[in-house]
Parts: structure tokens; C-alpha cells; sequence
């Protein structure tokens, strides 16, 4: 009960925070390029590859199923042609965006030579880097970096895992947020996880007449005993996050709507389950003790990166080149989630709380002002909401992708900018530096 009245007295502050606000959110982000003051310089995307076919074990998720969950027609973890498409898409709009920021001409191959690529080495990260380029500077010849297949990249991956002390720590930071009950996250997230298990159990009618299945909540929960950090906690809302992720799949990739979530799954539907997904993240990777080893290194590459632009001469461990205009990162959910947790940054778009769906980014960006002034921060969160996914809509200014504004709490002021120092002193107290490792 008291979890629930916590959860519902924030509820109440979000609200009352939301009406009183919203009209000055919605001006301070449309002044941000449109006031004439200030232009702007560089942009780093931070941006999650496109739509992918599930990861993992299916057998051992159609145990919780009436019916099996359905086939996909590439291999596991890959981009669908689908998700290819909506990463175009993205890309146009990019280019449409950018060029109407006054980053980059309209048209033309020229701005590509001011444009560094860099994805994981993943086939959905590469992919998806492809995919933003075409879409971005159709016909022109820009490269996608990416080391071979299979290799794990120091910038998106820690490599050779947690120190043994801060493999502890992380454990006990989120057995600490969850509290001595872990079966008080399954209270928490109850109403979530009853709605998924009735899709499970096929809502009704789509259920096989012999089926058994196991329940969600006959997930056994656990907390601690692992030298792990995840194992800070195990239950339903571990395996409920993976299902509804796919579910998310199934609906952005457009599958039919009988095979998405077996005809039980609607974008209402998906947008109440998501809450599972993202919550499994809040507390896995977005608990700080997390969230600073796991975005050290991509973090303080974009830091120096940006550093580069702004100085214009070459910073050691900085990505791309002195002269770009624009730095995009394809990495996964894992890279925005532990940025944006050990930033302290948060948003809501789509009506989902830090979602992070297929091709949402964060975007870092300096503004130079006009003046002669010391250049500023602006960071903001953008993605295709789920019906633009769903029917694949070309993105417009009439049709623009979700945006939000970021505030960055190390940093930010009334404007949501930050300066230049302000902003590097976040990034420094975010990240822990044990982690990091500058290479050439």
C-alpha cells in the first residue's frame, strides 16, 4: 500500500507539473533553433539501431505462452527489411531537421564529407548506419565504421567485465532501490504484468484448446547471491521486459494483426506493457552505480568529440574529425539507457515513460551564439512514436517523429542550455573513470 501511494502521489506532482508547464516547455523548445541568437555547430546522435527480430531463447518463452510466439522471416537479432525502411525515414527527416537548423544544406553530397558514421559491429547496428545515410544524403557516398562482426566494441560494450568491487556495489545499489521485499516489484507492477499474462494466455480467443502454459507470476523471485551485478534481481518483471520488447517488435515491424501478440495487442495495449520494459531497465542499468560504469568510455568519447568541435584541432580519444557537422553512434538501448541514467536525464514521449523503442537518439548539440558568445549544450530525446512505426508515415514538419527536451540536472538552466563548462563538469561527475579508455 505504501507503494502504491508513493507512485500515486507522483503521479499527481507529474501532472500538476505537466498542465502548468507545458506551454512553457513547448516555447522554450521551439526557441531553441527559431530565436536567431544562436547557430548551431555540431550534433552527436546517440541513436538506438532500427527494428530488429527478437533476441534470446523463443522455446523458452513459448512456455509462458498458449500459442507459440510467431516466426520472423531473418535471423535472430536482426534488422528486418522493415526496420531498414524506418531508418531511412528517420534519415530524411534528419537531413529535412538539419538543413532547417542551418547545419546542413538541403540537398546535395557535399555536407557528406562533413559526416562521421560510426555503429557497432553488430548486422542491426551496421545496418542501421546504412540505413541513416541513404536517407540522409540519398545517392551520395558516405561510410558506415564499424569493426568486423562479432567483435566487441570498448565503445558501445564494457570489456572483460565489472571490477569484483563495483560488480558488488552495482548489486547493492539495486537491491538497495528495490528494498528487502523483492516481491514488492511484482506488487509495483502488478496491473502491467496481469495485462501481459492475459495477452499470454491469448485474451480470450486465441489460446490453443489443450495449451498449458506457466503464468508470469510463477516467475520465481530472487535478489542477490550472484557475482553479477543483474543479480540484483530476478522475477516476472525481468521476463515480462523481453516479452514486451517483442511485442513492441511485432507491432513496429507490421506484423499482421493476428500475429501481433497473437490479436491481443493494440497500440493502447503496447503502451501499458511497455511500462514492464522500461522499468526492468530503470532498475538493471539506470541505477547510477550502473549506469556510470556502463556509459563511461561512450561517454566521455562524446565529451571529447564535441571538445574537437568546438576547439577545432584534433582531441585524443575524440571520434570523427575536427570539421564535422554531425557525429552519429549507432549502439542499442544499453547505450542510451546507462547515458541517460548516469546523466540523470529523463522524458516522455509517445506516452511512454524513457522508452528508448527502435531508432530513438539522443542528441547532444552545440550552439555557437551569434554574438561571439561562449558556445552551449542543448541535449533533447527523439523517436518515431508506434504508429509511425507501425504504418511506416515518412516524417514531415506536419508530421514530425515524438521530441523532448532535455534537462540536464549537473548543468542545466531556466533555457534547459548548459554551458560549455557546466556541461563537461556533468559529464565528468557522471561517469566513473576506471572505465574509461582512450584509444586513437
Amino acid at each position: 500500500m505504501r507503494i502504491r501511494a508513493v507512485l500515486c502521489l507522483l503521479s499527481l506532482s507529474l501532472l500538476f507539473l505537466f498542465c502548468c508547464g507545458v506551454t512553457v516547455a513547448a516555447q522554450s523548445a521551439a526557441a531553441a533553433p527559431a530565436d536567431g541568437k544562436a547557430e548551431l555547430q555540431f550534433v552527436v546522435v546517440l541513436s538506438r539501431h532500427g527494428v530488429r527480430s527478437p533476441i534470446g531463447n523463443t522455446d523458452l518463452l513459448n512456455k509462458y505462452s498458449a500459442a507459440p510466439w510467431p516466426k520472423w522471416d531473418v535471423k535472430p537479432s536482426y534488422l528486418t527489411p522493415r526496420g531498414y525502411q524506418l531508418m531511412k525515414l528517420f534519415g530524411a527527416w534528419d537531413r529535412v531537421k538539419f538543413s532547417d537548423q542551418g547545419l546542413l544544406a538541403p540537398s546535395g553530397c557535399d555536407d557528406a564529407a562533413h559526416v562521421t558514421i560510426l555503429a557497432d559491429s553488430d548486422q542491426r547496428t551496421r545496418e542501421t548506419g546504412k540505413a541513416l545515410a541513404e536517407g540522409m544524403f540519398f545517392g551520395c557516398s558516405i561510410e558506415v565504421h564499424a569493426q568486423a562482426e562479432g567483435t566487441v566494441d570498448p565503445l558501445f560494450r564494457v570489456v572483460g567485465g565489472l571490477h569484483p568491487e563495483d560488480s558488488a556495489l552495482a548489486a547493492a545499489a539495486i537491491a538497495g532501490r528495490i528494498g528487502g521485499d523483492p516481491g514488492q516489484v511484482t506488487e509495483a507492477f502488478r496491473p502491467q504484468l496481469a495485462a501481459l499474462d492475459r495477452v499470454l494466455a491469448g485474451c480470450g480467443h486465441a489460446a490453443l484448446p489443450d495449451a498449458k502454459r506457466t503464468s508470469i507470476f510463477d516467475v520465481p523471485v530472487a535478489i542477490g547471491g550472484g557475482s553479477n551485478y543483474a543479480s540484483g534481481y530476478s522475477g516476472p518483471l525481468t521476463v515480462a521486459s523481453a516479452m514486451a520488447e517483442n511485442l513492441l517488435l511485432e507491432y513496429a515491424t507490421g506484423m499482421s494483426e493476428a500475429n501481433t501478440g497473437w490479436g491481443c495487442v493494440d497500440g493502447e495495449t503496447l503502451r501499458a506493457l511497455m511500462q514492464l520494459d522500461t522499468a526492468a531497465w530503470d532498475y538493471g542499468f539506470r541505477t547510477p552505480a550502473v549506469a556510470r560504469i556502463y556509459a563511461a568510455n561512450l561517454l566521455d568519447r562524446i565529451e571529447r568529440s564535441m571538445e574537437q568541435n568546438i576547439i577545432g584541432k584534433p582531441v585524443p580519444g575524440a571520434l570523427g574529425k575536427p570539421d564535422d557537422r554531425l557525429l552519429i553512434i549507432v549502439g542499442h538501448d544499453t547505450n542510451i539507457v546507462t547515458v541517460a541514467g548516469a546523466l540523470g536525464v529523463d522524458w516522455i514521449i509517445d506516452g511512454r515513460v524513457d522508452d528508448t523503442p527502435p531508432g530513438g537518439a539522443l542528441l547532444f548539440e552545440i550552439w555557437r551564439p551569434r554574438d561571439g558568445g561562449q558556445p552551449f549544450v542543448r541535449m533533447e530525446y527523439t523517436a518515431q512514436t508506434l504508429e509511425q512505426m507501425r504504418q511506416a508515415q515518412s516524417l514531415t514538419p506536419a508530421n514530425p517523429p515524438a521530441m523532448a527536451p532535455i534537462f540536464v540536472p549537473g548543468c542545466s538552466r531556466e533555457d534547459k542550455s548548459c554551458t560549455w563548462e557546466g556541461f563537461t563538469g556533468a559529464v565528468h561527475g557522471a561517469i566513473n573513470p576506471a572505465y574509461v579508455s582512450v584509444q586513437p
